[in-house]
């Protein structure tokens, strides 16, 4: 699935088509374990498949694509080429290493794998607040979202180290209970989540009409999402049902206002400019958020009663609600939600070799040539079909239609190289005539 490097007038620019071709890869490659652990059983697939999608895409996602995200607001906080490099590099050695300690149950390299995220993301976390104020990041409501993926990302990477530390000495009893594999998925989905809220408000909202007011909101729904987030955890480690029912819902209404309100957006965006297919996917995200939360309430109910960290979470036979919970999550909301986000970002840097036009009102612009927009929504409809027969298929508990939606899923989001690579082809060949001339 790997292409060869194309010559291009930029090194950021290259380093942009390969973070888009490896995330692309290994969110497939966690998808297609995914669906291989449907048809044969095997447990260390099942163990293997989600590390590799948090600590792949998990990682590259926030220190890649979040930084092009906040540089192109605050330039001052400026990319470097080679070190996203090797930010690459660094996490596909860390997908390398959990596999082999998943593989050879080596917990001790579990423990150092997170070890080497944490110094990894130490890195930004360093930077950002050495160039950027409190004041200057709380100025800007999109920012604050994107900071905090980068804090709430080394708490996952923390996370993984007391996680492998635990599993290494079970009967020392320092590390806390609350330290599950669970617990490290859940607190791994957080960044994510929290990123695709501030593209939301970045390259949606923003740009309103009613540009003060929906800073108000958004600004609101930062306190409310984030706070609830981390309250939830509280609640959900003290076992105290009402609080987890209380803030769950909350969020749940949240959502659903957000929801409503894309859709809107989208309807009005589609009416007065183009059919944008990096919106439908962001919509269809948000859309399965909402069953995420619903799926998350049917959850709450029916762990009543049980400690935080036993296994299985819930009785076996409510144990579909708990898998279509966290699987529309993370291939419904996040999946879809970043294919839309890398519909913007990687052409809009593709056609310029630079930040410039994400930071710009021309950021949702045509940048997309028509028969790649159509192929994209093909391949969301696609996406969608799949998506909806892996939730059946947790529902009718029948693996064989679990592995085959998931295999076509899979199929699905590798097309996505298929379909985007001619733009940043064609682009390349007009900065370099460009730069000739």
């Amino acid at each position: 699935m790997f292409m060869p490097y194309r010559q291009s007038d930029t090194a950021l620019e290259r380093v942009v088509q390969l973070f888009f071709r490896v995330s692309v890869t290994v969110i497939t490659a966690a998808v297609f374990l995914g669906a291989a652990t449907a048809f044969t059983g095997n447990h260390i697939l099942a163990t293997l498949h989600p590390y590799v999608f948090f600590i792949g895409f998990g990682n590259l996602a926030i220190l890649l694509l979040n930084r092009y995200l906040t540089s192109a607001i605050y330039p001052e906080l400026a990319v470097d080429p080679g070190k996203q490099l090797r930010y690459i590099v660094s996490v596909l050695i860390a997908i390398a290493c959990i596999t082999i300690a998943v593989l050879l149950q080596w917990p001790l390299l579990k423990a150092a794998t997170g070890l080497f995220l944490m110094v990894l993301v130490a890195g930004p976390i360093q930077e950002i607040f050495t160039a950027l104020s409190i004041g200057k990041i709380w100025k800007e409501v999109s920012v604050r979202y994107y900071i905090f993926d980068v804090l709430f990302l080394f708490n996952a990477n923390l996370g993984l180290f007391t996680l492998g530390l635990k599993e290494a000495f079970p009967e020392t009893g320092i590390i806390p209970f609350f330290v599950t594999q669970s617990a490290y998925f859940l607190g791994s989905s957080f960044p994510l989540s929290i990123s695709v809220m501030g593209f939301l408000y970045t390259y949606a909202w923003r740009r309103s009409a009613k540009r003060e007011l929906m800073k108000t909101l958004f600004s609101l729904w930062f306190y409310i999402f984030v706070g609830g987030v981390l309250i939830f955890l509280v609640v959900i480690l003290l076992g105290y049902y009402f609080g987890m029912m209380l803030v769950s819902h909350i969020l749940l209404f949240g959502v659903m206002a957000m929801l409503g309100g894309f859709a809107r957006y989208l309807y009005n965006f589609f009416r007065t400019n183009f059919p944008h297919p990096a919106l439908a996917f962001l919509l269809s995200g948000l859309a399965l958020l909402f069953a995420t939360s619903a799926y998350g309430i049917m959850n709450i109910y029916y762990i009543k009663g049980i400690p935080f960290g036993s296994l299985p979470p819930i009785r076996i036979d409510r144990m579909w609600i708990y898998h279509s919970h966290t699987h529309a999550a993370l291939l419904g909301w996040i999946t879809f939600s970043f294919i839309g986000m890398i519909y913007i970002v990687v052409p809009s840097i593709a056609r310029t070799a630079s930040l410039e036009k994400l930071g710009a009102d021309r950021a949702l612009s045509a940048i997309l040539g028509q028969v790649t927009m159509k192929k994209a929504f093909g391949q969301l409809t696609f996406l969608l079909l799949a998506a909806t027969a892996i939730l059946l298929a947790f529902f009718l508990e029948n693996d064989l239609l679990l592995g085959g939606a998931g295999m076509l899923f899979g199929l699905g989001v590798a097309y996505l190289i298929r379909n985007l690579d001619p733009e940043l082809y064609r682009e390349t060949l007009t900065n370099l005539s460009g730069h000739a001339k």
